[in-house]
């Protein structure tokens, strides 16, 4: 229990003087975090996730998501808070939804984007809840322009995309799109695989991509892979991919598209 004490320090850090805040915004997962903190001031946002304070799961700098209030996600932190609005996920369970809707809040729900228009979408109903909507016009104008900046019109690049460990990217994703956009073709579906999930390295052996992209070169699943394909000699080029990229859209859409085109053309040439 030595890691209590410096987490019950961090949040009372957090706190803010004076008491408990009420008010403001509460989010309830790491990627309407990161919409939030790109569309008003952080002295709207009463709370974040705890994702976001977490490094596999963040979409923001660790620094900066340390710097608020974060929340278990459960109806009676989120009461406790008072907020002016709760931002959470479509898979938020009926029971906390229930007990949002008793205590008055007023709620967004959100779901999953898996193309960029919807992505676009979501980020402009975000800006409508909380009055920002010029700061959400400004965000789509980058996610428009990353998106033509990145356009690859020439031959395609099979590639397969590790978001962590042996799991990796299918088709239906934002992640997808993406990378048809910069000129990567999804190769998921070369191996059975039409959805994301696990595709461990026995079942690329036989025919190994061109392209891996991956956020973990340390970790030790990806150090199994990569050993055990130069024993096949395998010309597979294995290129990194921040794993900050991979859990959201909206703001993080253009910083995706750019190292995707990145990758492209390193591989073109």
């Amino acid at each position: 229990m030595r890691w209590l004490l410096p987490l019950l320090l961090l949040l009372a850090g957090c706190a803010p003087a004076g008491g408990q805040q009420r008010g403001g915004i509460v989010s309830l997962n790491p990627c309407s975090d990161q919409l939030l903190l790109a569309l008003v001031p952080p002295d709207r946002i009463a709370a974040i996730s705890h994702y976001s304070q977490a490094a596999g799961a963040t979409s923001v700098p660790l620094e900066m998501a340390r710097r608020f209030r974060s929340t278990g996600g459960t109806a009676e932190e989120v009461i406790a808070l008072a907020p002016d609005l709760v931002v959470a996920t479509s898979y938020t369970p009926p029971a906390t939804r229930a007990a949002f809707a008793k205590a008055g809040l007023r709620t967004l729900y959100l779901d999953s984007p898996v193309t960029i228009a919807e992505s676009k979408q979501q980020v402009a109903e975000v800006a409508q809840a909380v009055g920002a909507q010029a700061q959400g016009a400004t965000i789509n104008a980058r996610i428009d322009r990353a998106v033509a900046d990145a356009r690859w019109t020439g031959a395609e690049v099979p590639a397969l995309l590790y978001i962590s460990g042996d799991l990796a990217n299918g088709g239906g994703t934002l992640l997808h799109e993406m990378m048809q956009v910069a000129g990567l073709r999804n190769a998921a579906a070369d191996y059975g695989l039409a959805m994301t999930g696990a595709l461990p390295v026995e079942a690329i052996l036989a025919q190994p991509p061109a392209l891996i992209l991956r956020p973990d070169a340390d970790g030790r699943t990806a150090a199994i892979r990569r050993r055990l394909l130069v024993r096949t000699d395998a010309d597979t080029r294995e290129l990194a991919f921040s794993r900050n990229l991979i859990n959201c859209g909206g703001p993080t859409i253009p910083a995706a598209l750019a190292r995707l085109a990145a990758v492209r053309r390193q591989v073109a040439r």
